[in-house]
């Protein structure tokens, strides 16, 4: 019984910790400069607002009794969702940040910049 309870705090608290990701991802795409900043903050949003919550929504299903063997699907589902979601937005970012950088439409000056010395053969 105490499981339970646990159980259900814990994913109330990462419905609550996902909720307040996916506001500050949102404020972090208005607020951000450039294009590879609002990249991130999307990114942040995606991952902190979607698998958190996810991951609270299985922990949930799995205290409810009233579902029956449907919390188990519910609790698979969600898992499953949060683990393809966590894989999958990060490399979906990385390859959009790469496209934008190799197309030269997004300006930006850089301090250091790695991938222009690797195209070079300066860096060994």
């Amino acid at each position: 019984m105490v499981v339970v309870l646990i159980l259900g705090l814990i994913g109330l608290t990462l419905l609550l910790i996902g909720a307040f990701l996916e506001i500050v991802g949102a404020i972090g795409m208005t607020r951000l400069q450039g294009f590879f900043n609002r990249v991130h903050a999307a990114t942040v949003s995606a991952i902190g607002g979607s698998v958190t919550p996810l991951i609270g929504i299985s922990l949930l299903s799995l205290t409810l009794e009233e579902l029956g063997i449907r919390r188990l699907y519910i609790a698979g589902t969600s898992l499953t969702a949060a683990l393809l979601i966590l894989i999958l937005a990060p490399a979906g970012a990385h390859a959009l940040a790469r496209a934008a950088y190799k197309s030269r439409e997004v300006l930006k000056s850089f301090v250091y910049d790695a991938l222009e010395e690797d195209e070079r053969g300066l860096r060994q």
